[in-house]
């Protein structure tokens, strides 16, 4: 068992707790974006026990902090919004230069691929803008629609889970589920949770597979488009400088802690996606 996972587990779950911030661009960040696609596909094959050792901790850790930092999320955002966005904002870019040094843009990016970036990045940032059912009351009980409904968003929400740049959180907000979803989990709705949970499973399966195959074909157009993604969510997360100042040097401080994380982890030790795809 690879326990150094439950670490990486915990960072990933924390960032799926928070619109805007994606669980795929922490596993980017903490090298270990190709091995998650190859292990969650693996875990649905033959050879599925060879994968555990990596998927178990990394499981428990997003698990554990599910389960205990919910609550916790839902005090940092209420309590510190600009502060911990910032935070987020310096993590989102610091990985950038790590993934374009792993895609080696210089040498392999054409202006094709500039445009499907461009393109990509502006179409999420269109999405700071759209209005979201963020203060709908959440689904305590169920019925056979509603579990339907929590099962699809679910779905749609892991398969942006493991996309840099697009979160599983912000597309639960869009389909306005994001406070059923952390009121289950805060309150251990058991039922509904499952719910969510079930749907997640699928979505992970499927969207494992698909990306893997486009690293595996289309490696830089699908390079590209993850650059775009990461370059679009910071329009996402980002909440606008606030007048106060204790406020603003707050933020500035999380900002500079969060790109130092990030550096810290993009070490140019770690395995690139293309000398696993290529």
């Amino acid at each position: 068992m690879e326990w150094k996972n439950i670490y990486r587990g915990i960072l990933m779950g924390i960032s799926d707790l928070i619109p805007g911030v994606s669980g795929g661009t922490i596993a980017f960040i903490l090298g270990i974006y190709d091995r998650l696609l190859e292990s969650i596909s693996g875990f649905f094959s033959r050879d599925w026990r060879k994968y555990l050792g990596f998927l178990v901790p990394l499981g428990l850790g997003i698990v554990i902090t599910l389960l205990l930092f919910s609550r916790v999320i839902e005090y940092l955002l209420e309590q510190y919004y600009e502060a911990t966005q910032f935070f987020f904002m310096g993590l989102i870019i610091g990985v950038i230069p790590y993934i374009m040094k792993q895609a080696e843009v210089k040498k392999n990016f054409t202006s094709r691929h500039l445009i499907i970036l461009v393109v990509i990045g502006a179409a999420l940032a269109v999405t700071a803008f759209i209005p979201t059912e963020e203060d709908l009351a959440p689904i305590t009980s169920l019925t056979l629609p509603v579990f339907f409904l929590l099962f699809f968003s679910g779905w749609l929400a892991s398969m942006a889970m493991l996309l840099p740049g697009i979160s599983g959180s912000f597309i639960l907000l869009l389909l306005g589920v994001y406070s059923t979803a952390i009121n289950a989990l805060s309150t251990l709705n058991i039922p509904v949770a499952l719910a969510i949970g079930a749907g997640v499973i699928v979505g992970f399966i499927v969207s494992s597979k698909a990306i893997q195959y486009l690293l595996e074909h289309f490696t830089y157009v699908t390079y590209a488009a993850i650059i775009g993604l990461i370059i679009g969510s910071l329009f996402v997360v980002f909440p606008g400088f606030s007048a106060d100042s204790d406020t603003l040097i707050t933020s500035l401080v999380t900002f500079a802690l969060g790109l130092a994380f990030t550096l810290l982890f993009s070490s140019p030790k770690k395995t690139a996606i293309t000398e696993e795809f290529n």
